[in-house]
């Protein structure tokens, strides 16, 4: 049941006088629970609860802790069709992806909960005292990775589930043994309270501290920044615009603690159409494009937004047939009218600048808050001049640049801001000669695909989901798969300790029975 009011860890709070409303983009209507945001008394007992919590949450085994993982992804599922009906009400996204992305969640938390009963997430590296070196004797040293206290988190507008109140960001934290305190996204402010309630059901059943979980209503900023400048709060997750990351980065590193910010903050995916590729399978690959430069009414932070290749009539060819198959695809709802103010506003921006021209533009009458998609071209010479066009348009919205040699194609991947992921549309032929455009996009990108979509992103270890700034404020994490928990610990080393005194991942006869690098040797083996 939807309240409107704050968890403050297992306690409904509604001390606010501001309240909001959420919307239904498909109707045009606002939806009909009242939310009230939190007041500045319940963010301080919201991480306050958080910060006593922790001081238990962080001895919790790793058994119980993936318990507690398990259950939170059964309550989410005995949420059942209230959670997915609220969900499409909230962000005009089908049931179809309502149900998909629940999944994801689920087994987002499942992953996790399998990874910290197995143990050896915690890096334990052991090298053992060597008395009798010369000319000095070697100390007995023993490391692994703690959790680093109280994570504030934000929830996503485009993934409602999946990168919101218990996606991937609250499961890894939870996962590293942090409470969290979600600043709930406003657009979605219902289906958020909803999972909080499975969180907080499963937090009671397996028997968690009071205040691993809080979540918090908020229509503006104000929330959002009391959270990241509380002493207490120790880490902060985010997925959004560059701009509301930004802002936060900066908030967290003028604290008279700094603390680390792990934000997703914006991407246009560049993708490079070889000459070969485009002769061979120009029609193919230009009827694919369009559907992924629509896929969820291009809301995904992996959508194609930059097509970049080689002037000439291949690449002609495949604008007109990408231009034509675009127009035929139906457009779609975006998730909010915020949102849809804004992709309008930016297309205009781009049709502004000089040089541009606009190949496809869907003009005929849609419902409110349908976006009508777009793809324009460009040549290198007017894209390199002009910084303004390397921004993210969020929507249906694709740019084709015509390099005129391999020089200029490089050289414009190279003048690129950081990008979750690029792409290389290649026959196996043909990319041995272009090495410098290969490693000059692996330069700028987290994940590179060969002869695919970068919409789609797989929950999986190898998975990388983050890069170069500002695709994500720290390219050597990622915020999908297992290894997102390294974000939310810090390593500690143990020198010349007590056995007995010593953490169970660090003790001699190895009680967990997890892999540990003990001497340069990876190993279960006892000491």
């Amino acid at each position: 049941m939807i309240t409107g009011k704050n968890y403050i860890g297992n306690h409904l709070s509604a001390e606010g006088k501001e309240t909001f409303k959420t919307f239904n983009p498909q109707l045009n209507i606002e939806t009909e629970h009242t939310f009230f945001e939190a007041s500045e008394d319940e963010i301080r007992l919201a991480v306050n609860l958080a910060w006593e919590a922790f001081q238990k949450f962080k001895e919790v085994s790793g058994a119980k802790k993936a318990n507690f993982l398990r259950e939170i992804a059964h309550q989410i599922e005995n949420l059942g069709d209230e959670l997915v009906k609220t969900y499409c009400q909230e962000s005009g996204l089908p049931e179809g992806r309502a149900k998909g992305e629940r999944n994801r969640t689920c087994f987002q938390l499942r992953t996790f909960s399998d990874l910290v009963e197995e143990g050896s997430w915690v890096n334990a590296t052991i090298d053992t005292a060597i008395p009798d070196r010369k000319p000095q004797p070697k100390s007995d040293l023993r490391k692994m990775s703690i959790p680093l206290g109280p994570v504030a988190v934000f929830g996503a507008s485009n993934f409602p589930l999946a990168y919101s109140t218990a996606g991937g960001d609250t499961a890894s934290a939870l996962a590293a043994g942090c409470p969290v305190v979600v600043k709930s996204h406003p657009m979605h402010a219902g289906t958020g309270e909803l999972v909080t309630s499975a969180i907080i059901t499963a937090a009671k059943k397996t028997a968690m501290p009071n205040g691993v979980f809080s979540n918090l209503n908020s229509s503006g900023i104000e929330v959002g920044q009391q959270l990241v400048k509380h002493t207490k709060i120790k880490a902060v997750g985010f997925t959004g615009s560059i701009r509301g990351g930004r802002a936060l980065f900066d908030l967290a590193s003028q604290r008279r603690e700094p603390i680390p910010v792990f934000a997703e903050m914006g991407s246009i995916n560049p993708v490079v159409l070889l000459p070969k590729a485009l002769k061979k399978k120009g029609t193919v690959w230009a009827k694919t494009y369009a559907s992924s430069i629509t896929l969820g009414t291009g809301q995904f932070c992996t959508n194609p937004g930059l097509l970049l290749a080689l002037d000439g009539d291949g690449l002609d060819g495949f604008i007109q047939t990408l231009s034509e198959e675009i127009l035929k695809i139906a457009p779609s709802s975006m998730l909010h009218p915020n949102i849809h103010t804004k992709y309008h506003e930016h297309k205009r921006m781009m049709f502004d600048q000089g040089g541009l021209s606009v190949t496809a533009n869907y003009e005929a009458a849609v419902a409110e808050n349908y976006a009508q998609q777009t793809v324009v071209s460009v040549s290198g010479s007017d894209f390199l001049k002009n910084s303004k066009l390397h921004q993210e348009v969020f929507g249906p919205f694709s740019m084709v640049v015509k390099s005129k040699d391999v020089d200029e194609l490089a050289n414009i991947i190279t003048q690129l801001e950081g990008q979750l992921t690029g792409t290389i549309i290649s026959e196996e032929s043909e990319i041995e000669s272009y090495d410098n455009v290969v490693n000059a996009l692996q330069g700028r990108v987290g994940r590179l695909i060969f002869n695919g979509v970068p919409t789609g992103v797989e929950v999986c270890p190898a998975m990388q989901h983050g890069g170069p700034y500002p695709a994500s404020t720290d390219s050597r994490f990622g915020a999908v798969g297992i290894h997102a928990i390294q974000r939310w610990v810090r390593p500690v080393s143990f020198q010349d300790w007590p056995n007995t005194l010593l953490p169970d991942e660090l003790k001699d006869e190895n009680p967990l029975n997890i892999s540990r690098l003990v001497n340069g040797a990876q190993t279960k083996e006892c000491l």
